[in-house]
């Protein structure tokens, strides 16, 4: 009998990797109690503006919120929101050792404006073309060197195609973490999919999954998914292939045992993050040597968890502790 109390207290032995795009999440917060006479849109009276750490971030801080230290590498821009996200990494007492500034990047920032506690707009300042090769090499040297330098346990790939997961970085890294038996785990999306071949851990959603193989379907339609995750295995034999499907659950396939978990009944608030929190506790899972099936239930737990708050946010460590050893 694994004891999973004994599980969650190791989480903060770990050294935990997250390479990806980060950005910053600005909610401006405010009322609506009239409609615009120069057009037929909401007037939001403000109240509050609120930056949190975004995308690859999260999932930082969901590692941190677990006990485990993470470690950042990202590329970001010398610009204003630059300087506030490095001011947010500071705050968050996250550190800063693999984060690469640049004057050709522009740091991501996504602004939702809320009215009435409602998403009204959002509005995204980016760039998504990819790093040069100079960048991707110095990130690259950046990861080797914070893996020699921390014995890092996994190493997280939180890809949102905001151009700092090139084809050459992730071959590189993966190559370089399998070399030295560190554990990988990869939140894809569609234009890197197949590139994350040999990791230890793929976790699409099911969106991802069809776009990748270029199968639709419904849920639940097992025969289709599961020739849709034949397909995903034969092209890039991870070790675990898991993967969430939203009110369906989650399903995680090892040594061709499959296993599909329900989802837990939840009053859902906001989806935002969920993914991220998801990867999180799955890596940190895998890298306590937890069976297939545990990690898929856990993970899944914590995905429900955070759903039920408002906007991106991290999880509780001792909240999902208690309802995981309540279950």
């Amino acid at each position: 009998m694994i004891n999973l109390k004994k599980t969650f207290e190791d989480f903060s032995n770990k050294k935990i990797i997250v390479v990806g795009d980060v950005m910053i999440d600005t909610y401006l917060k405010g009322s609506v109690n009239r409609i615009s006479p120069e057009a037929p849109v909401p007037i939001v009276q403000f109240k509050s503006r609120e930056h949190r750490l975004g995308g690859a971030a999260n999932v930082a801080l969901n590692i941190q919120a677990l006990g485990a230290q993470p470690f950042i590498c990202t590329i970001i821009g010398k610009d204003e929101d630059g300087d506030l996200f490095q001011r947010l990494i500071n705050e968050n007492k996250l550190s800063s050792r693999g984060i690469l500034s640049y004057d050709d990047r522009v740091t991501t920032v996504k602004t939702r404006v809320l009215g009435n506690n409602q998403q009204l707009l959002r509005v995204d300042r980016e760039d998504k073309t990819a790093i040069n090769s100079l960048t991707e090499f110095a990130l690259i040297e950046r990861i080797k060197e914070i893996v020699t330098k921390e014995g890092i346990d996994a190493i997280i790939f939180q890809d949102y195609n905001k151009g700092v997961l090139t084809e050459n970085l992730i071959k590189s890294v993966v190559d370089f973490a399998n070399e030295n038996n560190v554990i990988t785990t990869v939140d894809p999306k569609k234009e890197n999919f197949f590139t994350y071949s040999n990791v230890t851990l793929f976790k699409p959603n099911l969106k991802e999954l069809q776009e990748g193989v270029d199968q639709f379907f419904d849920m639940p339609n097992k025969p289709l998914f599961l020739e849709a995750v034949s397909e995903l295995k034969d092209r890039l034999a991870p070790k675990y292939t898991f993967i969430t499907l939203s009110e369906h659950g989650v399903y995680m396939n090892f040594n061709e045992e499959d296993h599909f978990i329900p989802a837990h009944l939840r009053v859902i608030a906001d989806v935002s993050g969920a993914g991220d929190t998801v990867i999180s506790v799955a890596t940190l899972c895998l890298t306590c040597g937890l069976p297939a099936k545990q990690i898929a239930e856990i993970a899944n737990l914590a995905g429900g968890l955070v759903c039920e708050k408002i906007g991106v946010s991290t999880i509780d460590k001792e909240q999902l502790m208690s309802e995981v050893i309540a279950l």
